[in-house]
């Protein structure tokens, strides 16, 4: 049996990783500046990270939601003091699409609604939840069966408002940076006014921060920038720092009942694990400020760079836009300078890199990124 052949590979195969370092089967040494997509929050093969995972992996137990799991409550208490939502209850499940996709059910459950407005450029998962990006044609979907989706350009208040006071909207889902559709950021002032519509017309605000949480932006959140508490807020991706695990926060007005959400391997005792794990290593090495500070500088270097069309981010969640493709400067990075990068559409180099990148590494990647523009020119 093949794969199903749905993602251009490189000829590279990785063994092994060390913090922000990962070495293939020939012992090269690369410079992760990606992180599987935003997953490696702490780096990589972190020693506090690998040594409670394996002390709960030897305990032999999976069981996710049908006996007490302590662990469940000891990851909850401590998400909620270190997302500052300590008041909000927390639903376990396995990845970022099953978070939408919950948090989409919650929502239609609470309002009696089925229609959902997200925004041109949004990506929500690979699942019935997924949301169209416009840079690539091919991934166009409902939001999920039974949900009628309606599209609106981000920043743009007053379209959504002219839709939410029709009262029949029953979520609005927007990214607090947009990740796969180029790392645009909503406005402050947007995200303030969305937040205040929602309130008006009794929409659920359901912030996605799957790849722009825990920490990427130099806040917890993304949407803590703008000071606002949406009802929902979707997480997965560095919550296991690679461990397959997501999350639904929820607001206190909403009310739980027994069968109302459920999830086959959320919450399992290594999931649990290995989360805890990640804001133990967050908080003792104080990586959302390391994010804030490292990203601040390179964003600042970095638009002072000629070629570059726009820079974008905050914290470690950066996009450098080009008014071409960036195929030949990623695949140089990748070959030539030991770089690993990602993209969105063809003309934007995006970095994610995990929370513990150092200054050091830093300088090392604008030095080799500036030799690379200069050896295309």
């Amino acid at each position: 049996m093949n794969l199903f052949d749905v993602y251009p590979l490189f000829d590279i195969e990785i063994t092994k990783g060390i913090s922000c370092r990962t070495y293939d089967k020939q012992g090269m040494e690369y410079l992760d500046l990606y992180g599987g997509h935003a997953v490696i929050s702490i780096g990589h093969s972190h020693p506090y990270y690998v040594q409670k995972l394996a002390q709960q992996a030897e305990k032999i137990v999976f069981y996710s939601n049908s006996v007490i799991n302590k662990l469940q409550t000891e990851l909850a208490q401590k998400l909620g003091k270190a997302s500052g939502y300590e008041d909000y209850s927390l639903f376990l499940i396995s990845s970022g699409a099953e978070a939408n996709e919950n948090a989409l059910k919650l929502a239609s459950f609470h309002t009696g609604r089925t229609k959902v407005i997200a925004f041109e450029k949004s990506f929500h998962g690979r699942t019935s939840a997924a949301v169209r990006v416009t840079n690539n044609p091919k991934i166009v979907a409902p939001i999920n069966e039974g949900f009628d989706v309606e599209f609106h350009q981000l920043n743009d208040i007053e379209s959504v408002r002219k839709s939410l006071i029709k009262g029949d909207v029953c979520a609005v889902i927007i990214e607090g940076i947009q990740g796969v559709g180029g790392i645009n950021i909503p406005d402050k002032l947007f995200l303030q006014q969305l937040s205040a519509a929602c309130k008006e017309t009794g929409t659920i605000l359901i912030l996605d921060e799957v790849q722009s949480g825990y920490g990427r932006s130099g806040k917890f959140f993304a949407h803590q920038h703008a000071d606002i508490r949406p009802d929902l807020i979707t997480v997965a991706k560095g919550m296991g720092n690679g461990f397959p695990v997501g999350g639904l926060l929820i607001s206190p007005m909403f009310e739980a009942s027994y069968g109302l959400l459920g999830t086959t391997f959320g919450g399992s005792h290594l999931a649990c694990a290995a989360a805890i794990a990640v804001l133990d290593v967050m908080k003792a090495e104080n990586l959302v400020e390391n994010s804030r500070k490292i990203g601040d500088y390179l964003i600042e270097e970095l638009r002072k760079i000629d070629g570059i069309k726009e820079v974008r981010g905050l914290g470690l969640m950066i996009g450098i836009e080009f008014d071409k493709s960036v195929n030949l400067l990623r695949k140089s990075l990748l070959f030539d300078k030991k770089i690993f990068t990602g993209v969105s559409g063809s003309n934007i180099i995006r970095l994610l890199p995990p929370l513990c990148l150092s200054k050091q590494d830093a300088v090392f990647f604008l030095n080799k990124f500036r030799e690379v523009i200069n050896e295309q020119v």
